[in-house]
């Protein structure tokens, strides 16, 4: 398989290389040259598989002349070990439509360990047959960093430079990425938003002088590799629901639009999946997009679902540059106006294509609370912030199909936010005991590209040293 920029000007690249390299040097997003075609046959072959030779069958053709059966199901093995569950990511029946696919049971207990696990086994695979060495940038609302750093932390030949927003994410998500005291591992809280944070990964790694120093790679949801194993989940809860004789709609707690864009290339990829729900708390940028057209960036406002406390959501490049037919040229331009004006406008045309996979819904905080205690009272399922916003939007839709609701955090993540909703606090699970009372490290640096290129600067290893 050979990878492409959504702005057409970057390498080609294989799957080895788009894994290693995060964002494009166009600044532009690695995708498939092609999607890879399942039949029906093929998708009903995955029922009743592991989670892991689910994953080796739909991850096959993205790796394709890299690596072969046996090495990705090792890699994968070794991955998922650290899960409490045995089927990795669990179904759970709400009522007669309704399901939960639970995404948390990975050592950070949020979904972001089910493809972060994964890219680190991918990393130390790639970098030891190499001998390179990679400094890792990311943003985080919450999740992501907790999850990178878990998966990277004393990881040869990585460094780990996590940007969080300072006070935007919860005690448990801040001490999850801070008390993790690897020598490769850096944590800088910034001031300002998870945009920010975001804006300033991509100004370093389009940033010349500072990109050419040291060998950059990203862990946020722009490395493709990222996505390729969130697919995997897709087919997974499906086939458990009846597919491919039976259609699947999904809600996905939408922000950064990647979660929801792997079940976008599930669907592309043959999956009979009814509708992707986009489900956006008050940041409702991807609301708006697909409802209205109206890709316009407001100011972020701080919810009681931080990780979804988004305004710009990178992965939505990828969609558009399906939706301009794969032109690289139109995404770039579309994506420069876009940088330099906060707005781009979905043509009719762009809307109803959408339209054939998306819906979308605005949940507040009083409908998420709603759908939080309904989880609990009516199905005996506490469930976090995020989950009960893409519960609410769920239980909106008049659809025939069943749902399966992404429940992508444990609700002790979230402990506060959960008991004010439903009176219940939900306790930590065994394996995260004592997080509270842990050291924390970690670095407060203003909201500046010089200052944090400066602190990067002083700490990273550069390129001609690797």
């Amino acid at each position: 398989m050979e990878y492409i920029s959504t702005r057409g000007n970057a390498p080609v690249l294989d799957f080895a290389g788009v894994t290693l390299a995060g964002l494009a040097s166009d600044g532009g997003l690695y995708v498939p040259r092609h999607w890879p075609k399942f039949s029906r046959e093929e998708i009903s072959a995955l029922a009743g598989l592991s989670y892991v030779e689910t994953a080796v069958r739909v991850c096959r053709p993205f790796v394709g002349g890299v690596l072969d059966d046996a090495e990705l199901r090792a890699l994968l093995t070794q991955a998922y070990a650290s899960f409490d569950h045995a089927a990795v990511v669990p179904l759970v029946q709400l009522d007669q439509q309704n399901w939960l696919l639970e995404l948390f049971h990975g050592p950070t207990l949020a979904f972001k360990d089910v493809a972060m696990q994964a890219l680190g086994q991918m990393f130390e695979r790639f970098l030891s047959a190499s001998g390179k060495h990679l400094t890792v940038i990311g943003a985080t609302s919450g999740d992501t960093g907790s999850a990178a750093i878990q998966a990277l932390a004393g990881c040869t030949g990585v460094e780990v430079f996590m940007l969080h927003p300072k006070g935007r994410v919860s005690d448990v998500q801040r001490r999850q990425m801070t008390t993790v005291l690897a020598p490769n591992i850096h944590n800088i809280a910034i001031e300002g938003s998870f945009d920010d944070a975001q804006a300033l990964v991509k100004a370093m790694f389009n940033d010349p002088a500072f990109a050419s120093r040291f060998a950059l790679s990203a862990v946020n949801s722009i490395n493709w590799a990222r996505l390729m194993f969130q697919i995997v989940y897709y087919f997974y809860a499906a086939v458990r629901l009846g597919a491919p004789e039976r259609a699947i709609a999904f809600s996905v707690p939408t922000g950064n639009f990647g979660d929801v864009f792997a079940g976008y290339v599930a669907s592309r990829m043959g999956l009979p999946v009814a509708k992707l729900i986009v489900a956006t708390n008050e940041n409702d940028i991807l609301h708006r997009a697909l409802s209205a057209g109206d890709y316009s960036v407001g100011s972020v406002s701080p919810t009681q679902s931080p990780s979804m406390d988004i305004q710009v959501s990178s992965n939505f490049e990828r969609l558009l540059f399906d939706l301009q037919s794969r032109d690289g040229a139109a995404t770039a331009a579309a994506m420069r106006g876009f940088e330099t004006s906060r707005a781009l406008t979905l043509s009719p045309a762009q809307q109803a294509e959408a339209a054939t996979r998306f819906i979308s819904a605005r949940v507040d905080a009083d409908d998420m609370a709603l759908a939080l205690r309904w989880a609990q009272d009516k199905c005996g399922q506490v469930i976090d912030p995020h989950t009960a916003i893409g519960l609410a939007a769920a239980r909106a839709q008049s659809l025939e199909a069943p749902i399966v609701t992404l429940a992508t955090a444990h609700p002790a993540k979230f402990q506060d936010a959960v008991e004010q909703a439903c009176g219940v606090r939900p306790a930590l699970p065994g394996r995260v005991q004592g997080l509270m009372d842990r050291e924390e490290r970690y670095d407060v640096v203003p909201g500046d590209l010089a200052a944090i290129e400066a602190y990067i600067g002083d700490r990273a290893r550069p390129r001609e040293a690797a």
